[in-house]
């Protein structure tokens, strides 16, 4: 069975590991144009590009591939390689391009879809993230049957992890990737036996994982300590928490919730010292335990302090965007 394997980050390129350590017939491998990255702004190869090359996979770049769209020439150039490839599957996983309904037409077992969701259950470009901001138990993989609908398709194929209290975006991704890698495999092999069966989605529970922008790393500290914590660990490692004192932009990247021992105005730091930052929210406190300076690096909050004061009875505050609960 030929598979050709579409996806760009870590994410993808687990599975792409697994599908290679399988066995499969993989004639071409479609991921994002390299871009620039690092502080010297070098184009870097994606993950997913990596892997490939290193398994000496034929790779493709397309900018797009809609044949009546802004990058013709690429749509085209792709179209061939598909072509020629032949596949019998195409196995998508975070590519970040819309496939068209050409390219969902082309294989004979059709795309099949790693998805780091129950689906319906947050559909959408950041399905991790807003689990966690959710404060959701579980997640999960699910294998979807591409359509031309965001994340529409029928189920093939679901598997459920828990969520920990302690579960960042990076721990939580990676169990996922892991998961993702296995069942991929327990799908092709049902294709290829003709035993794969696909379930619409049902239309009750149906929610959005919008993409995450850097604005939201605001902290707004009108909100409970353990939406904040939430908040905090479906941001890391992008694009974390961040507060002021005064002008002073400090960045936050981790936190433990405690019970606020006073009342206090949210955002007041109740203490600072080798433990933490203490600070009031809406109800509860947060005790920051990681924190960063513009331009610094980050540290335990014992560093922080011996560089940074952040007196008992200080006000932290974050711009207007951040202050709707």
């Amino acid at each position: 069975m030929k598979v050709v394997f579409a996806g760009t980050p870590e994410f993808a390129s687990a599975a792409l590991q697994r599908l290679v350590q399988a066995g499969y017939d993989i004639p071409l491998v479609l991921t994002q144009p390299d871009r620039p990255a690092g502080r010297g702004m070098k184009l870097q190869a994606s993950p997913v590009k990596q892997t490939a090359l290193a398994h000496g996979l034929a790779v493709a770049q397309p900018l797009s591939l809609r044949l009546d769209g802004k990058y013709p020439e690429d749509a085209q150039q792709a179209r061939a390689a598909l072509l020629a490839a032949q596949p019998d599957v195409m196995v998508v996983a975070a590519y970040g391009l819309i496939l068209p309904q050409w390219v969902l037409d082309l294989p004979r077992l059709g795309c099949l879809n790693i998805h780091a969701s129950l689906l319906p259950r947050w559909r959408g470009a950041a399905p991790i993230h807003r689990a966690i901001e959710a404060g959701d138990t579980h997640t999960g993989i699910t294998i979807m049957q591409m359509d031309a609908g965001l994340d529409t398709g029928a189920m093939c194929l679901q598997q459920t992890l828990p969520v920990e209290t302690h579960d960042t975006t990076a721990s939580l991704h990676d169990r996922l990737a892991d998961m993702g890698a296995e069942l991929i495999v327990q799908a092709l092999q049902q294709a290829q036996a003709g035993t794969l069966t696909a379930t619409p989605q049902p239309a009750e529970g149906v929610t959005y994982a919008h993409k995450i922008d850097k604005h939201e790393a605001w902290m707004n500290w009108q909100q409970s300590a353990e939406q904040l914590d939430r908040r905090l660990r479906a941001f890391t490692p992008f694009p974390g928490g961040a507060t002021q004192l005064g002008d002073e932009v400090i960045k936050i990247w981790a936190a433990q919730v405690e019970a606020a021992s006073e009342a206090a105005a949210p955002g007041t730091v109740l203490s600072a010292d080798a433990t933490g930052v203490l600070v009031a929210c809406g109800s509860g406190a947060l005790r920051l335990t990681q924190l960063q300076r513009a331009g610094g690096k980050r540290l335990p909050a014992a560093d922080f302090l011996r560089g940074f004061a952040l007196p008992v009875g200080s006000l932290l505050h974050s711009p207007p965007q951040a202050n709707t609960p």
